[in-house]
């Protein structure tokens, strides 16, 4: 028989972890725009994001001075600022010197500071599972008839949601939101016309890495407790979303996560939670043989 209260469920749990997935593919989907690199370490922003908003909450107790509203706003811009200013680092030190070198060198340096990241992130705050804590968001449940929708869902797909819609205006509407599109389009044209493509390349290494930290901060207040390597699962995730949606396409990436999100939330409730993940890897494989360049093709070529 269907159930058309369990389907929403579904169905409003997978828009909200799509979001997320949504949130981190972009920062892998500016970086290739630009770049045509894929940056490996992003999984490890992702993760520095979330440490940083548990120690702003939890460590420091931030959210019992405040109280949970406004603390939770300011550690939203206080791990953006952060995770920016980790990912300019990032591209000074491990991206900056191999510009002109092999692709593969690049690579190999991403790979280097994925791992480096991940083992400082255990040394700092440990191997063990951090908790955010139940008291952060008031457990306050909307029922609509027989189905029931948690404020944390609501807050973290509005807030993920809002933030896309910035950098879509960003990217579409103001003229450095030009000069990256068009450094992702012919980076030698781009100098001939005036932009500093070097600038534009350390400014996507900003915003890249303070949406997945955002995405980082997002997680921990979701499910409540965080550890230091899940950056790989979630990184691995997002970049299939940003391959499904067509990598360098911002709009893909948007796309392609909040359809994985929905495909994993069916998966489990339809099919069985042990094969989510297969599933999920099922659906790149079909989209590489059928549709290499992703459902959004027409804009990889032409536009980050």
């Amino acid at each position: 028989m269907y159930d058309l209260n369990f389907f929403l469920q579904q169905l409003s749990n997978g828009l909200t972890r799509g979001s997320i997935y949504a949130l981190i593919a972009l920062g892998y989907t500016m970086v290739y725009g630009v770049m045509k690199l894929i940056n490996f370490a992003h999984g490890e922003l992702f993760t520095l994001g979330a440490y940083f908003g548990y120690t702003i909450l939890v460590t420091l107790g931030l959210a019992g001075s405040l109280g949970p509203p406004m603390a939770i706003g300011f550690s939203m811009i206080m791990v953006l600022g952060l995770v920016a200013l980790a990912g300019h680092l990032l591209e000074r030190v491990a991206y900056r010197p191999l510009r002109h070198s092999d692709r593969l060198a690049a690579v190999v340096s991403a790979l280097g500071a994925s791992i480096f990241l991940q083992n400082a992130i255990m040394l700092k705050w440990g191997a063990q599972y951090r908790a955010f804590g139940a008291d952060l968001l008031p457990n306050v449940v909307f029922h609509i008839r027989n189905f029931n929708l948690p404020l944390v869902r609501l807050l973290v797909f509005v807030a993920a949601i809002v933030v896309m819609a910035i950098l879509h205006a960003f990217i579409h509407r103001t003229r450095l939101g030009l000069a990256i599109r068009a450094s992702a389009i012919d980076q030698g044209a781009a100098k001939l016309m005036g932009i500093d493509v070097r600038k534009v390349i350390a400014l996507v290494f900003i915003i890249g890495p303070a949406l997945g930290g955002l995405a980082g901060l997002l997680v921990g207040l979701y499910y409540g407790q965080i550890n230091y390597h899940m950056g790989q699962m979630y990184g691995l995730k997002a970049f299939t979303a940003a391959i499904i949606g067509g990598i360098g396409n911002i709009t893909g990436a948007m796309v392609g996560g909040l359809l994985l999100g929905l495909l994993e939330a069916m998966g489990e409730g339809y099919v069985s939670v042990a094969w989510k993940d297969a599933l999920t890897f099922v659906v790149l494989i079909m989209i590489l043989v059928f549709r290499p360049t992703g459902l959004l093709p027409e804009r990889v070529a032409e536009k980050l």
